[in-house]
C-alpha cells in the first residue's frame, strides 16, 4: 500500500537562528519523499528568516511560505491547514529539530488506530552556558511538575498534551481550526477539544524531536509569563483541562504577596514571608544539585535562578491574567474561525 500523505506545517517568525536546522531535519525524513509537502507561515520576520524561507521555497515544488499577517503561531497553523493535502498534518516548530524517523512513526501510530494524535518526548537542548541551564530547569519535574512529554522518556501512554503533533486529517475537520485568541497553551486547548470530542492523544516514545532553549534569562521570563497569563483563558474556556501543578506557582506567588502585606501590620507576618522564602530557596537548592549533578558546577550557579524565573514569572502571568480576564468567565468560545474542510 502507498504511504499516506503527510503535510508538515510549520509557523514561524524571527527565527534565523534555527530555521536551517529545522527545515534540514525534515527534509532527512526516512519517508519517501513525493509523500510529503512542506507549508510554512512566516509572521513578518524582520531577522532575515523570510529572506532565507523565500530562497528554500524556490528549490522544490513541494515547498511554500505564506504570510501570516496575525504573527502569531495560532494563526499561521489557521493560514496552513486549510491548504494542506496530507492525510496526515505534522505541526513542527522552527524551534526545533525532530528525528529522522519522526514522520514515519508518526504515521505508523496513526495508521495504526492507536491514536488520532501523537507526539513524543522533547528533549530541550542548550548551546550556550545560559540555553544550558534553561533546558536543564525545563526538563525538571521540580521545574514544570508532572509535563510528561518535558521530563519522561522511554515511555508510550496517552497524556493530555504532546509538542510537535501529528494528527490525522478526520480529527482535524472534526475539531476545526486553532483558538487565534490564545498566543500561548494553543495546543493544550486544541487537544483538550481532540479529547471532548472523542479522540486520544498518544505519548509515543519512539517520536522524538530536540528543542532549542531560550538563550537569555529575560526571554525564559517573558516566555513563562505569558504561558501563565493565557492559560486563564484556557481555564476559563475548559476547567477540566488543568491539573493542579498548574496552580501551584500561583499559590507560590500569593503566598509571597499576602505574607508581605501582613508583614507590614504583624510580626508573624515577616516570620511567615521569611519561612516561606527558606522553605522554597532550599528546595530549590536541592532540586537545582540533584538536576546538575555531574554537569557542571556553572549549570549549578545558574540553575536556582532559571527554577525561580520559571516559578515566579508564570505565577506573576496566571495572576495577570486572572484581573485582565475577570470579566471573561462566560466567554467560552475564544476566536475560533470557521472552516469548511
Amino acid at each position: 500500500m502507498e504511504e499516506p500523505f503527510v503535510s508538515i506545517i510549520i509557523p514561524v517568525r524571527n527565527e534565523i537562528q534555527y530555521i536551517s536546522r529545522c527545515l534540514q531535519a525534515v527534509a532527512n525524513q526516512d519517508y519517501p519523499v513525493d509523500r510529503v509537502e512542506v507549508l510554512v507561515a512566516d509572521g513578518a520576520s524582520d531577522d532575515g528568516t523570510t529572506e532565507f524561507l523565500h530562497g528554500w521555497a524556490s528549490q522544490g515544488s513541494d515547498r511554500s511560505v505564506f504570510l501570516n499577517p496575525g504573527r502569531i503561531v495560532p494563526t499561521g497553523l489557521n493560514i496552513l491547514i486549510p491548504r494542506a493535502k496530507g492525510e496526515v498534518i505534522i505541526r513542527v516548530d522552527g524551534h526545533c529539530v525532530i528525528a529522522p524517523d519522526y514522520v514515519s512513526n508518526c504515521v505508523c501510530h496513526l495508521q495504526g488506530g492507536e491514536a488520532d494524535g501523537v507526539g513524543g518526548p522533547m528533549r530541550s537542548i542548550g548551546e550556550d552556558l545560559i540555553s544550558q541551564a534553561t533546558a536543564l530547569a525545563m526538563s525538571s519535574k521540580f521545574g514544570v511538575g508532572n509535563s510528561s512529554f518535558r521530563t519522561e522518556s522511554g515511555v508510550t501512554k496517552y497524556t493530555d498534551t504532546v509538542p510537535f503533533p501529528a494528527y490525522t486529517r478526520k480529527i482535524i475537520e472534526k475539531v476545526g481550526l486553532y483558538d487565534e485568541e490564545l498566543v500561548r497553551n494553543q495546543d493544550d486547548e486544541y487537544n483538550y477539544r481532540i479529547r471532548e470530542a472523542g479522540g486520544r492523544i498518544l505519548l509515543a516514545e519512539d517520536v522524538k524531536s530536540e528543542y532549542f532553549s531560550r538563550g537569555s534569562l529575560r526571554k525564559l521570563w517573558k516566555q513563562y509569563f505569558q504561558y501563565g497569563y493565557w492559560k486563564v483563558r484556557v481555564l476559563q474556556k475548559h476547567p477540566r483541562q488543568m491539573s493542579p501543578r498548574q496552580f501551584v506557582p500561583l499559590g507560590f506567588v500569593l503566598g509571597l504577596i499576602l505574607t508581605s502585606l501582613l508583614s507590614l501590620f504583624t510580626p508573624w507576618g515577616w516570620q511567615t514571608l521569611l519561612a516561606l522564602a527558606v522553605v522554597y530557596l532550599a528546595a530549590n537548592l536541592t532540586a537545582s544539585m540533584i538536576t546538575a549533578w555531574g554537569k557542571g558546577c556553572k549549570k549549578m550557579a545558574l540553575l536556582p535562578l532559571a527554577f525561580g524565573i520559571i516559578h515566579l514569572s508564570y505565577g506573576l502571568g496566571f495572576l495577570a491574567g486572572l484581573f485582565k480576564f475577570r470579566n471573561r468567565w462566560r466567554d467560552k468560545k475564544g476566536l475560533v474561525p470557521d472552516w469548511q474542510p
